[in-house]
């Protein structure tokens, strides 16, 4: 018989129950009677680990999804070394993501969510390695926290930006304050500022400019 394999397949030719070689790309022809053939495609797929809840280092419940990039790595070994090699990886993934979220707090899982799936994915592509897989990219897809801590952390959000509010007004008004003293300082020091100050008032216009009987006390005001 004829056997044609696509780039991205390999075939396993058993004879008798026993391995004797995988097929490459290309056509061959192979003698059916006493053979047993084993399809594998090579071409990475997207597995996805549904919504897990579990609990973070600080005792809070969230519900975390992963999804992994993967492919087969060795035919042979995806077909012989595991029965059901899917579920496997499945499960080494599930265990890792329950192992990575309960030594995080959930600030720290919030801050950096890649930083969690190197690690996740640093624990998991070693141990499917014997299975044939290989485990090319790991996400957190999803982080659902409780509705009440949500409400919290808007409220944190909130406090905040307003005591920075304040604090910005507060430091604006001491240098308002200090702007002053030291424009009176300088007006002690030197009277004639102030006068000259006056002169600028009448030149720039839109001033009105009181004179009074003692000489250089002549002030300017803005018109109501």
């Amino acid at each position: 018989m004829r056997i044609v394999v696509q780039e991205w397949e390999r075939v396993l030719v058993y004879r008798d129950g026993r391995f004797q070689r995988t097929l490459g790309p290309g056509r061959h022809r192979v003698t059916a009677r006493r053979h047993r053939f084993a399809w594998t495609s090579l071409r990475p797929r997207l597995l996805t680990v549904p919504v897990q809840e579990v609990l973070t280092r600080d005792g809070l419940a969230v519900k975390v999804s992963l999804l992994a990039t993967v492919r087969v790595a060795d035919a042979r070994a995806w077909h012989e070394a595991v029965d059901q090699p899917d579920a496997f990886l499945y499960a080494a993934l599930q265990t890792a993501l329950r192992e990575e979220i309960a030594s995080r707090t959930l600030e720290e899982l919030l801050a950096d969510r890649s930083e969690a799936a190197q690690r996740m994915l640093a624990v998991v592509a070693p141990a499917v390695v014997h299975a044939g897989l290989a485990v090319d990219a790991l996400a957190v897809r999803d982080v659902v926290v409780p509705a009440e801590v949500r409400r919290a952390s808007a409220a944190v959000v909130t406090a905040r930006a307003e005591g920075q509010a304040a604090l910005e007004r507060a430091r604006a008004e001491v240098a308002a304050t200090r702007a002053l003293a030291n424009a009176a300082k300088m007006v002690e020091t030197h009277p004639g500022l102030l006068q000259l100050r006056t002169l600028q008032a009448v030149e720039a216009g839109g001033a009105t400019v009181v004179l009074s009987a003692e000489p250089g006390a002549a002030t300017a005001r803005a018109p109501a």
